[in-house]
């Protein structure tokens, strides 16, 4: 009776699925990617990759706006930018890794500002986000939608 041993390639291919079960879960469990319930739980706010940064859109209405879910960034100073629908809208743009923190521009559609942002993990299911105006920075709390 003769066994056969696999080649070492073989092995290490073998290996890998294995090796992404073990670190998959725990990137993603501390990422900033996914689903956010804003603090005033009107919104559902996804964190994703948008070509060399991140950026997050509106995924989501938890309550209605004022003029029904085809809201309009009415708001907006750029008179041309008017007609667009909110849903489905990046508010967060630019945003890219600085150690634990991620760095960006936040765009408020209710004032049609767009400020300085910082967002960072506070726990697997809690983010933090600040708006900010020179050093003076305002901040939410955002929960992880499940």
């Amino acid at each position: 009776m003769t066994v056969s041993m696999p080649s070492p390639m073989k092995m290490a291919l073998g290996l890998l699925p294995a090796a992404f079960a073990f670190t998959t879960p725990a990137m993603a469990a501390d990422s900033i990617m996914g689903d956010w319930i804003t603090q005033e739980r009107d919104a559902i706010i996804r964190i994703s990759q948008c070509g060399k940064s991140v950026c997050g859109r509106i995924h989501k209405y938890l309550v209605t706006p004022p003029n029904g879910v085809g809201q309009k960034d009415v708001n907006n100073p750029d008179k041309s930018l008017r007609s667009r629908t909110l849903l489905g809208m990046p508010i967060l743009t630019g945003f890219r890794p600085d150690d634990d923190i991620w760095r960006g521009k936040v765009y408020d559609p209710k004032s049609g500002k767009t400020y300085r942002s910082e967002v960072s993990l506070q726990s697997r299911n809690k983010l933090k986000m600040k708006g900010c105006i020179a050093f003076i920075c305002q901040g939410q709390d955002w929960t992880r939608a499940k």
